[in-house]
């Protein structure tokens, strides 16, 4: 009896932790990056659905925006929509610039030195987003960015 109340024990906490992992942690829509170098977006939640896009970009930011399981519906930046398992996305916050070129600063003002000029698609670490900027950064250039001037997590 011992043994048994041992063993059920161990199910029911595995079972606890795959579905504590399988449930969205926060509410839809909520922004995610690319964890793999490549990355495969289906027409379906599942692995029996066609490949619509391959991604060959960590790191490139996605709107999640349904969850199904251990599935994803994400948006990329160019508004193409399609699912992706769980374990190809990161809770990095990353953004991609929109604009055709978006100087990054010193600081957080219009008026500070521009460091770094970044062109439209360079994809970057976002960081403290507020008052309409974020710290922005490329492979460790630093600066800050207007927010409008990237698509991604700048909406926190």
């Amino acid at each position: 009896m011992k043994r048994f109340c041992l063993g059920a024990g161990a199910i029911m906490a595995l079972a606890g932790a795959a579905a504590a992992w399988a449930a969205p942690a926060k509410p839809v829509p909520y922004w995610a990056s690319l964890a793999q170098d490549e990355a495969r977006m289906r027409v379906g939640p599942s692995l029996d659905y066609p490949s619509n896009w391959v991604y060959r970009r960590r790191d490139l930011p996605v709107k999640v925006v349904q969850v199904l399981g251990l599935w994803r519906k994400v948006e990329d930046p160019d508004g193409a929509q399609g699912w992706m398992h769980v374990r190809l996305l990161s809770d990095t916050a990353t953004g991609i610039v929109k604009a055709d070129v978006a100087p990054l600063h010193e600081s957080a003002s219009d008026g500070s030195r521009t460091l770094f000029r970044a062109e439209r698609g360079v994809v970057g670490r976002l960081h403290d987003c507020s008052g309409g900027w974020c710290t922005f950064d490329v492979k460790g250039q630093r600066g800050y960015v207007k927010a409008s001037d990237v698509w991604g997590a700048t909406d926190k």
